[in-house]
């Protein structure tokens, strides 16, 4: 599923692709442009904008209740059911593409000498070439990944 965000949503955009979803997000897009882009690349339209979302009319759009990026995330996994499509760290988080896994051999020219010695996996964006590893960071985005996946487990036994 393909989603654009509109400018108030840039932290769920951001964790929707931490969580491999395709999402673009241009905070200075007027509607109009977000509105024609959601309908030439079949984008849900994502939105806490009333006057936004009733331009769209009929084009795919869902209305973010939450002002919490958790709950919005978790809103948008719900609606959608996307929860088994979640692919964590598989997208740029600069230009959206899909990454590459990248030999640890690879990277030795990509990356610091201390962050090549001491991460273990790399990957890479074909588009832009940036370089992605677990670092100090992932240790929280796993735990803020877990407690959202958490909840739809015990969401099912209810």
């Amino acid at each position: 599923m393909k989603f654009i965000v509109d400018c108030m949503l840039g932290k769920l955009a951001k964790w929707l692709k931490i969580l491999g979803f395709d999402v673009l997000y241009f905070p200075k897009a007027g509607d109009a442009e977000l509105i024609a882009l959601a309908q030439k690349e079949r984008r849900t339209l994502l939105s806490r904008d009333n006057g936004l979302l009733a331009k769209a009319q009929k084009k795919r759009k869902l209305f973010i209740e939450s002002e919490n990026w958790e709950e919005q995330v978790k809103q948008v996994l719900r609606e959608f059911n996307l929860w088994e499509k979640v692919k964590p760290y598989s997208r740029c988080l600069d230009c959206n593409c899909r990454l590459k896994y990248l030999l640890k051999s690879r990277a030795v020219n990509l990356v610091t000498p201390f962050v090549y010695e001491h991460a273990s996996s790399f990957a890479l964006c074909p588009s832009c070439g940036k370089v992605f590893w677990q670092g100090t960071h992932f240790s929280d985005m796993e735990e803020k990944i877990k407690e959202i996946l958490k909840r739809k487990k015990k969401r099912k036994r209810n």
